[in-house]
Order: structure tokens, then C-alpha cells, then sequence
């Protein structure tokens, strides 16, 4: 991981979207000079203190991060009250308040979402000039593909950690249109995420669009090994991630600071 760090700034933002007002954290290095835009999309959990600490870790490393509140349609951050910690014993109360929201979040309203979020990202005045990348953890894996295939040509990099079903029986599956990205793809995942099935037909789909892409499984990680508020931290897989995120930023996003 690299150490040229800088100092950011952050701030809360009002984004308009078809559908209202979303709001989102965003963090941007304090060089007053424009950087490459990343669109950080949460896990099923929601924006919260972890995923702001992320985008401040890698707003410091010379990118503006735009982290949404996936579930603004229902309420303003904080739409459920998370406990500090995410342990065995917690999961189940988070997971009945939790997947209600995950159950609206269609496929339309994330394609709504994703134009709104782009639109706004690259109209900010910290923001260079050119393509952003989407990152994206957990259900926020499947969001960024989905934008990235929605939006090739605006998109220049996907990374997705222990993502949720990007491969899946359904008409709308988000490895159908994999083949439309023009991103370099890289996902982290967890042993169990994706069955090797999955994934060959996922690597199948990109390489018959020509999609540069790189499956990364992290032994003994379990799924939400990224997330410092639960059991499943694996702070060596969260080291790796790191690495593999900012190589995949430098090769694809020209950093002016």
C-alpha cells in the first residue's frame, strides 16, 4: 500500500436524483487542486462511520470519493441504527431491518441512482476532468458493476469486495451485462462468495467483451472481511484490498496532486 498520503477535507452533500434528494458522504484531498472522481458504494449495511473512515483513507491517497446513502428513499443517514460493533449476536436483529431495504433497492432505482450519482460526482468542482472509477462492497460489488456497465465510457475502473450475487438465474443478473463495461475489473473475494461456476461464467461474459478483468479469492477471508464494524474483519485481507485498489486507481485514473 502506498504511503504518499495528503491531508482531506470532507463533507455532507445533497445529491438531487429522480426520485428526490439522496444524501452522501463525501471526502476530497485539501490540495485545492481537481482529482480523479470514485463513486464508493456501501454494503447492504448502509453509510456509516466505517465506510466514511474508507473514503477519507483513500481520499488521502489523491481521489474524491462520493459514498451514497443507498436507502435515502426511506430516510436520511442513519436509515437504521447500527450498533458499533456487528457481531454474531447483533447480525440477526440488523438483518431484519436491513434486507426490507436491499428488497426495494431495484435494478431500475439503481440505474436511476447511478446517473444521478455519476452526474453529480464529476460536476463537482474538486473533481478532474475525465472517467471515475465505482467501488463497491458487498450488495455495493453489484452496484458498481451495474454502473459500469450502464455507463462504459464514464467508467474507467470497477473493484468489488466481497460482492453479493453478481451471477444468478435472474433475467436482470448483473453478469449479463458485464460484457458492456470498457472498465479494467477487479474483484476481491472471500472463500465461499462465488462458486467456481459463477465464476468462470462471469470471466466468460467479460472476456467475450474484452473486459481487462482479475478474480482474487483471499483464503481463510470471510464474506465482509473489509468491514472494521464486524466479526468478519480480516485486517490482512483489508491490506490486500487496499493494495489492489489504489494499483487499479493508478492504472486507470490519472492523478494530478
Amino acid at each position: 500500500m502506498r504511503t504518499d498520503t495528503q491531508s482531506t477535507m470532507s463533507l455532507t452533500l445533497q445529491i438531487p436524483t429522480a426520485d428526490g434528494t439522496a444524501d452522501a458522504f463525501a471526502a476530497f484531498p485539501d490540495s485545492g487542486t481537481p482529482a480523479p472522481g470514485v463513486l464508493m458504494y456501501p454494503d447492504a449495511f448502509g453509510l456509516r462511520p466505517v465506510l466514511e473512515n474508507m473514503a477519507r483513507e483513500l481520499a488521502a491517497h489523491g481521489y474524491c470519493v462520493l459514498v451514497p446513502n443507498l436507502y435515502y428513499r426511506h430516510a436520511p443517514t442513519p436509515v437504521v441504527e447500527l450498533p458499533a460493533h456487528i457481531g454474531e449476536d447483533e447480525r440477526p436483529a440488523v438483518f431484519e431491518r436491513v434486507v426490507p431495504l436491499v428488497r426495494t433497492h431495484s435494478t431500475d432505482r439503481v440505474l436511476r441512482d447511478a446517473s444521478a450519482y455519476l452526474d453529480f460526482l464529476s460536476a463537482r468542482p474538486e473533481v478532474s476532468a475525465g472517467p471515475v472509477a465505482a467501488v463497491g462492497y458487498c450488495l455495493g460489488a453489484v452496484l458498481a458493476v451495474r454502473t459500469a456497465a450502464a455507463h462504459p465510457g464514464r467508467v474507467a475502473a470497477v473493484a468489488g469486495f466481497h460482492p453479493g450475487r453478481l451471477v444468478s438465474d435472474a433475467p436482470d443478473s448483473p453478469h449479463r451485462d458485464a460484457a458492456r463495461m470498457t472498465a479494467e475489473v477487479h474483484l476481491g473475494i472471500a472463500e465461499g462468495d462465488m462458486k467456481p461456476e459463477a465464476i468462470a461464467e462471469l470471466s466468460r461474459r467479460l472476456d467475450s467483451g474484452g473486459v481487462v478483468h482479475r478474480v482474487e479469492v483471499h483464503p481463510g477471508a470471510v464474506h465482509g472481511f473489509t468491514m472494521a464494524d464486524t466479526d468478519a474483519f480480516d485486517a490482512e485481507a483489508l491490506r490486500l484490498h487496499w493494495d489492489r485498489l489504489l494499483s487499479l486507481l493508478d492504472r486507470n485514473l490519472t492523478r494530478t496532486a
